[in-house]
């Protein structure tokens, strides 16, 4: 089984993917991924949203559970969505909690900046282990002003390198470099003996993470980073489109999907 200590320990580039559901989890551990993202893609991959910022704690920790329950192997990681940290540290302690407590998580992931180097040592004293995401962070997408390139200035870049070493300080078992360049993500791995697992930052993280839509092939607007490694909306496009025809046409149900009671003939 993964754990939190173990990832620090492979040799084997880490393998992460996202997943909202139990049959979509069974597979993904079935395959042998290390760690399972329960991520707050889901607002936009699951749920239909347009962005992840309607996603709530009730959502998180209900998928969670679900994926707990599909996996055996694989490390669970709840993202925690926006606003439910960082606002009232009591609050953050019992949202982040649940998320172990009750859901059965491993870890959570917090989106990460200076407000959180604080609330991750707060968190990792109480029992629970926290994933830092550093780099493009999509519930700030407001602000950013879109899903736009992080680090591409010196004093950005500098600034992510800071934090970085800040939440390995403050006990994070691990770092998400999203959407930087790749010679900033090396940098920022070389510095840290916590692992970094990168999603549009190059190839020299320690690992790498996709959201699943993406790698099946399922998203209608993959990110430039993103590779589609299936065709699953075409596969299942066909099941559907053929389901339909074969109701229509009437060969569909066939006389081996039907029961037929002896003695129920003539009812009255």
């Amino acid at each position: 089984m993964t754990t939190t200590r173990g990832l620090r320990d492979r040799s084997e580039p880490i393998t992460m993917l996202t997943a909202y559901d139990a049959g979509t989890a069974r597979l993904i551990d079935d395959a042998g991924i290390d760690v399972l993202l329960v991520g707050d893609s889901m607002g936009t991959e699951a749920l239909g949203y347009d962005s992840t910022l309607p996603v709530t704690v009730e959502d998180v920790e209900r998928r969670t559970a679900a994926v707990a329950r599909g996996s055996e192997e694989a490390l669970v990681v709840a993202d925690m969505p926006f606003l439910s940290v960082g606002v009232d540290e009591s609050e953050t302690v019992r949202n982040a909690g649940r998320m172990l407590k009750e859901a059965g998580a491993d870890a959570v992931k917090l989106e990460s900046g200076p407000h959180t180097v604080d609330l991750t040592d707060h968190l990792t004293h109480l029992g629970i282990p926290v994933m830092a995401h550093l780099g493009l962070t999509p519930q700030h997408v407001n602000q950013l002003g879109g899903y736009t390139r992080q680090g591409t200035t010196e004093a950005a870049a500098e600034e992510i390198l800071s934090l970085a070493r800040e939440h390995e300080a403050a006990g994070a078992f691990a770092l998400v470099l999203e959407h930087v360049p790749a010679n900033v993500a090396a940098q920022v791995t070389e510095a840290l003996d916590i692992p970094t697992i990168g999603i549009g930052a190059g190839g020299d993280c320690d690992g790498q993470v996709l959201v699943i839509n993406d790698v099946l092939g399922l998203s209608e607007d993959a990110p430039p980073f993103a590779e589609q490694f299936g065709d699953v909306r075409a596969a299942m496009t066909d099941a559907i489109e053929n389901y339909r025809d074969a109701v229509e046409s009437e060969s569909f149900p066939a006389e081996k999907h039907s029961h037929v009671e002896d003695g129920l003939d003539d009812l009255s």
